[in-house]
């Protein structure tokens, strides 16, 4: 059974993601009257929506929806940051992402956060539409073109 605070911060993490995703679409969402037209079916509000679905939260958009509304009321401009990692971050690791996000992006964080332990170790970081995939998954692909390139390339005919 989910806690309240795990619903709370599910709450409020989808209710971040899809503003992050009204503002995406330069649509000049300001105002609360302006987030209904702007969250039409956008790709990125059919996956916001389809991650609910999978985690068997749709009981909850009723309250993402109020959560998003009072983010928006409030004039929040704190960005949403995805971070992945191999396996769960530590408070100490936590703190130290979400500073240096807030150093580089210059405004304040929210970190969703994701295990996925087929990236094997190191962080993906998302935000604003921009990608930063420092995984070793990642890496060994690279070194597997950069082999692969060099192999075929220094072949003696």
């Amino acid at each position: 059974m989910t806690s309240r605070s795990d619903a709370k911060q599910k709450i409020e993490s989808y209710a971040r993601s899809l503003l992050d995703a009204a503002r995406g679409e330069g649509s000049g969402v300001q105002e609360p009257n302006d987030l209904r037209q702007a969250l039409k079916f956008t790709p990125e509000v059919r996956e916001i929506l389809t991650r609910m679905e999978e985690e068997h939260d749709l009981p909850l958009l009723e309250q993402v929806f109020e959560d998003l509304q009072s983010l928006l009321k409030h004039g929040d401009d704190t960005a949403t940051v995805e971070v992945t990692t191999a396996v769960r971050m530590n408070a100490d690791l936590r703190g130290k992402v979400r500073r240096k996000c807030e150093e580089d992006l210059g405004k304040p964080v929210y970190l969703v956060e994701h295990v996925d332990p087929k990236i094997v170790g190191g962080i993906i970081l998302e935000a604003n539409g921009h990608r930063r995939d420092a995984s070793i998954r990642a890496q060994l692909v690279n070194i597997r073109k950069t082999l692969a390139a060099s192999y075929r390339g220094g072949v003696d005919a």
